[in-house]
Parts: structure tokens; C-alpha cells; sequence
């Protein structure tokens, strides 16, 4: 509700998409480049230290912008404003998910918890921008956003008291987990987070681009709906991914999903009415769950359980940061050559991430793990092998 709240309200009270896209975007890069530094607290310190003082935080920082924006304020001080906004976006999603893992840590039920988590996601995205742009063009255009902090308040501090699933914290012990100072050192890492890059700039180009498409038509409460759609081929694809026993790895389901999401991506901005983009829409709803699921197993195979939040977090930050990117770029275009153009951003961004998927999968095997083998003669100290 967060991206589409601001979106509605800063364009309802400057009359720009471009301005409003850019407000989002700076909303987006301030939570992308803040989310991992609260995965690594929360791997460190507990998850309730963190999302306390955060959804706190959260609630505070939505206020003044909504302010601010009612208040025709310029527009470095809603940048000002956006800022502690993003910063402060509970990261949720990944803490659940590092949660599955620690319970189910190799087990085969993983990809279904995974699916699992991508459904209840993709819900909240058909949900959500729905029940905004209801909100935002039913009762006030401030509507979204209010209740978007007060949803984000009661829903993380009630998920902040569930102390029984909160997977163990503290220091990382001895040898490479000690010596690891963040996720992203792991070579699989930083390529799903290029992957979830593309990926955000489907989402991103998707919301602007059709909130655009709708003004045009003169049907503005269609972006919901428009919107639901796409959130919903993405939630039923999560229930099918979850539902079957997969022979292959997630490795080759994450290449070969990425694929026909770039594919489907590249036919939006051909679409010339409503009813063709929201089954274009739809399409590639579906193959965004499996590229988003197999990602986020595949972090359960590359990253030691002592810093899974941290790493979940990156995902879900490049998501973020290529939503915002795409949210600027997909905003202007949509200002100067209308909405169709906002559709090539989902295009660009996808095939860029799915060239560099191609190019660099093999860093998404595993590492082996097992003995040392011991080169020369001497002592070995004794470690704990896998």
C-alpha cells in the first residue's frame, strides 16, 4: 500500500506522475539500502528489537509525509520526508522466511513454506492496492497512506509478540561465519539480488504505468482491479509452485521462470485496452511466483542460517531499489510520451536481469560442504564439518 499510497496522494497535490514517481522512488531506495542493516540487527539482536522501535518509527515518518503533502510543501521536503519513511519499512516478509528456515532447515518442505510465504505476499499486493485505491479516490487521498501506518503498526507489533517462532540470534561462531561480514559475500547472493532487480522493476513500472493508463481511459478506479489482476496470477501461481513435488532444482526453475517472465514483461507495452493488459497483466503475475520462490529457497542452500535474515533482506531490497528506479523512469515516460512508454521499463529491466542470470548461474550452486583436505604435512586444527 506504501508505493501506490504515495504515488496517489503526491500526484493528486502536485498534478505529476513524475513527481510522484519520484517521491515513491526515493521512499524505495532509502528502504533498499536500510532493510539489510536491519536483517543484520535482527540476525544479531532478535527480531522484536528491531521491529518494535521500528514500526514506531514507520508510523511517525508516514504522518509527516502525508503532512506535508496536504500542506503543499516543496519538493525537498517530501524527499526529506520519504526518506525516514522507507527507512523504517518493517522488513516482515524476510523475517518470516528466516523464521521457515530456521524450523525447517533442509528439510524438502522449504520450496512449500517458501510457496507458502509468496501466496500470503502476493495477497497483501492484490489487497492492497485495491483497498488503497479505494481509499485514495473513495474517501480522501491521504486515506491510503493513513491506513497503511496503521495497518504496518498493529500488524508488527502484534507479529513482534510472537516470540516462540523467532529463529536464535547472537554472534556467529567460530571459523567462516565469523569471518563473513554480510551476506552479499556469498557470489549467489549478489546475483539473485540483480534477478530481484528486474523483478522490481515489474512492479514499479506496472504501478505507475497502469495508474497512468487508467487516467488516460478516463477510468481511474480501474488501477486497483488492473493491479489485482496482476497481483493475483502471481498469487496463484505461488499455491501451484507450492503444491508440486519438483524434480528439478530451484536453480533451473529460477532460469527458466525468469525467462517467461522477461518474455511476457516485453508484450505490456503493446497492449492497447483494458481487458488486453489486465490478461497481459495477469500473465506475468504468474511468472513472477516462480522466479521469487525459487530465489528465495536457493538463499536457504548458499547462506549459513546466522545471516538468512540479513540476506533475505537483500532480496527483498533490490526489489525495493528496482521498484523505485523503475517508479522514476516509468513516471517520467508516462509524463512525456504517455503510458504505453512506462511499459518498456518492465521490459528493459527484466531482459538486463535475465542476460545476467544467464551469464553468471552457475554461482547459484551450492558449496559443497565437507572435509578439509590437507595440503602438506603438519597439524590441523580440529573443526566442526557439516
Amino acid at each position: 500500500m506504501l508505493t501506490i499510497g504515495i504515488v496517489l496522494l503526491v500526484q493528486h497535490t502536485t498534478g505529476s506522475y513524475g513527481s510522484a514517481g519520484a517521491v515513491a522512488a526515493v521512499t524505495g531506495v532509502s528502504m533498499a539500502l536500510f532493510a539489510p542493516q536491519s536483517g543484520k540487527l535482527a540476525d544479531r539482536f532478535g527480531q522484536r528489537a528491531v521491529l518494535v522501535p521500528g514500526v514506531l518509527v514507520h508510523t511517525a515518518a508516514v504522518g509527516a509525509l502525508t503532512a506535508l503533502a496536504l500542506a503543499g510543501a516543496p519538493l525537498w521536503a517530501l524527499f526529506a520526508a520519504a526518506v525516514p519513511t522507507g527507512a523504517s519499512v518493517p522488513q516482515v516478509g524476510p523475517m518470516v522466511r528466516a523464521r521457515w528456515a530456521a524450523r525447517l532447515g533442509g528439510s524438502r518442505l522449504m520450496p512449500t513454506a517458501a510457496a507458502f510465504e509468496s501466496v500470503t505476499d502476493e495477497f497483501t499486493f492484490v489487497v492492497g492496492p485495491v483497498l488503497a485505491t479505494a481509499l485514495c479516490t473513495g474517501v480522501h487521498p491521504a486515506a491510503g497512506l493513513i491506513a497503511e501506518a496503521v495497518l504496518t503498526l498493529v500488524g508488527g507489533l502484534l507479529f513482534a509478540a510472537q516470540r516462540r517462532t523467532q529463529p536464535p540470534f547472537g554472534h556467529p561462531g567460530t571459523g567462516e561465519q565469523a569471518t563473513r561480514s554480510s551476506a552479499m559475500s556469498v557470489p549467489g547472493v549478489r546475483v539473485l539480488a540483480v534477478a530481484f532487480l528486474g523483478i522490481g522493476s515489474v512492479f514499479g513500472g506496472m504501478q505507475v504505468s497502469l495508474t497512468a493508463f487508467t487516467e488516460e481511459i478516463g477510468q481511474p478506479g480501474m488501477n486497483g482491479l488492473l493491479y489485482g489482476l496482476f497481483a493475483a496470477g502471481n498469487m496463484l501461481a505461488g499455491i501451484a509452485v507450492g503444491a508440486v513435488a519438483w524434480k528439478s532444482g530451484p536453480r533451473r526453475r529460477m532460469v527458466a521462470g525468469y525467462a517467461g517472465l522477461a518474455l511476457a514483461a516485453s508484450l505490456l507495452w503493446t497492449a492497447e485496452s483494458a481487458v488486453l493488459l489486465g490478461g497481459l497483466g495477469l500473465v506475468v503475475g504468474v511468472c513472477i511466483a516462480p522466479a521469487l520462490i525459487s530465489g528465495f529457497t536457493l538463499v536457504e542452500t548458499l547462506v549459513p542460517a546466522s545471516a538468512r535474515t540479513e540476506a533475505f533482506t537483500w532480496l527483498t531490497g533490490s526489489v525495493a531499489l528496482g521498484q523505485a528506479a523503475a517508479v522514476t523512469v516509468a513516471g517520467r515516460l508516462a509524463d512525456a510520451h504517455g503510458a504505453t512508454a512506462g511499459f518498456l521499463v518492465p521490459l528493459v529491466g527484466t531482459v538486463l536481469a535475465l542476460a545476467t542470470l544467464l551469464a553468471l548461474r552457475s554461482r547459484l550452486a551450492p558449496r559443497p560442504h565437507g572435509r578439509t583436505v590437507a595440503r602438506g604435512v603438519g597439524h590441523r586444527v580440529p573443526v566442526t564439518v557439516d
